[in-house]
């Protein structure tokens, strides 16, 4: 980042205008930007479809449902996704308005949060496989296709649409925008067709990069879930299909609790809950785990159960059987359990997580979950000989560490591309 730039960003941050800049009541822009354009300027507007689910199968259009676009399922919605999608078998006559195709944006017209009422999901298939708007769905066909590039990036990925999008939302358990608000949103762009594609091309090269980085941990965790499958005796074998060299016993079949401490948590008193750091930190559930380790967000002045730094962490209600592990000491909320048990132990219980067992157990409860008894109970195959467990432990925790990497620095390429996207549609960075 050259000194210019430096010093436009810092300007901005002390709530200074930079030369060449100007500012209205939605940002600041480049002088030369156009700012005074709506939403109305580059769309036509049409609203989805309600169909009932006896008019959906796997025969006739894809069926784009508003559920897809709130779980943020799809950026964009293209070829690879069309198969994933219900069809919609009814059947179409003449250019219907409810048909969604190549270059078209999609956006939610309620949701239960504002968040999602700025998610907007582009139409990118080039083979005009159109897909049906479902129900709470508004989509936009363009009207400028010479703007086609660069809204492409800019409506889906702009913080100031983004608020927009939020500050004119209503509701109050449920929020919306509608037809006749779609419209008011406004947008900043460069004249130049040029810049404009210079920036989507930036940002799609980095789109490419971060898809890379994404592939890479899929390899690696499809990898990963092979290897458990082969180094660990399948239902009724007493041995592995594959085996490092020098072992030959058959395993065992053991109780965790036979293997293992065992601790169910205890939640401490609510009014002991605390963001202090220096207090107790407390283990509740998933929520506290990242990447399969404690990440310390609550703290709690009291003890009840514990683990110690080095322990496993099972989740034992929704998400009942998660797996991680903690590098420190530790309070253990009623949410988890604390295992002490090695490497070996830790890829046994993610691969029985991997493959089902703790849900098939806690499907009879209201709330998912699993006591004590279960958890002890677990029955396991376990070799012999300690220096098996250990090599086996070892190589999937080399695994676990090529995949981490992966995910860091996919998090951090996620970052790079999100404040450098704000600069180039704001105009704080300019391209040629």
């Amino acid at each position: 980042m050259n000194s210019e730039i430096k010093q436009r960003i810092e300007k901005l941050n002390k709530g200074e205008i930079p030369d060449g800049y100007k500012k209205n009541e939605f940002g600041v822009f480049p002088c030369d930007w156009v700012t005074d354009k709506t939403f109305d300027d580059l769309f036509n507007f049409f609203g989805g479809l309600s169909k009932s689910r006896d008019q959906l199968g796997d025969e006739g259009y894809a069926y784009l449902h508003y559920g897809d676009l709130h779980r943020g399922s799809f950026n964009k919605v293209s070829l690879e996704q069309y198969e994933q999608l219900p069809k919609c078998n009814i059947t179409l006559t003449g250019k219907e308005t409810c048909l969604m195709e190549d270059g078209d944006v999609a956006f939610l017209d309620a949701s239960e949060d504002l968040e999602g009422t700025s998610r907007a999901v582009l139409i990118d298939n080039p083979d005009d496989k159109p897909f049906i708007a479902g129900l709470h769905i508004i989509y936009g066909k363009s009207k400028d296709d010479s703007l086609e590039k660069w809204y492409k990036q800019y409506i889906t990925s702009s913080e100031i649409v983004k608020k927009q999008f939020q500050r004119l939302a209503v509701g109050f358990k449920v929020y919306g925008v509608n037809r006749d608000t779609l419209p008011k949103i406004h947008v900043a762009y460069p004249p130049s067709l040029q810049e404009q594609s210079r920036i989507a091309e930036i940002l799609m090269k980095w789109d490419e990069a971060i898809e890379l980085y994404n592939k890479q941990i899929e390899l690696l965790t499809q990898y990963k879930a092979v290897c458990l499958k082969k180094m660990f005796p399948s239902k009724g074998a007493t041995v592995p299909e594959w085996r490092f060299k020098g072992f030959t016993d058959a395993w065992e079949q053991r109780k965790l609790g036979d293997v293992c401490q065992v601790t169910m948590g205890q939640s401490p008193d609510g009014s002991t809950y605390s963001d202090t750091p220096s207090d107790y930190i407390l283990v509740q559930g998933n929520a506290d785990l990242k990447d399969g380790w404690v990440s310390p967000r609550i703290w709690t002045t009291q003890k009840t159960k514990t683990a110690e730094a080095g322990d496993l962490i099972m989740s034992v209600r929704a998400p009942a059987g998660s797996m991680g592990k903690t590098s420190y000491n530790v309070v253990l909320g009623r949410g988890v359990a604390g295992i002490k048990g090695n490497e070996f132990i830790y890829q046994s219980l993610v691969k029985m997580d991997l493959n089902g067992y703790w849900k098939k157990l806690a499907a009879g409860s209201t709330f998912e979950s699993i006591n004590s008894d279960a958890v002890n109970g677990a029955e396991l195959m376990v070799p012999q000989d300690i220096d098996e467990q250990n090599k086996i432990g070892d190589y999937f925790a080399s695994i676990d560490a090529l995949i981490t990497l992966h995910q860091r620095k996919f998090e951090t390429i996620q970052h790079q591309r999100k404040v450098l996207q704000q600069y180039l549609l704001n105009g704080i960075v300019r391209v040629k």
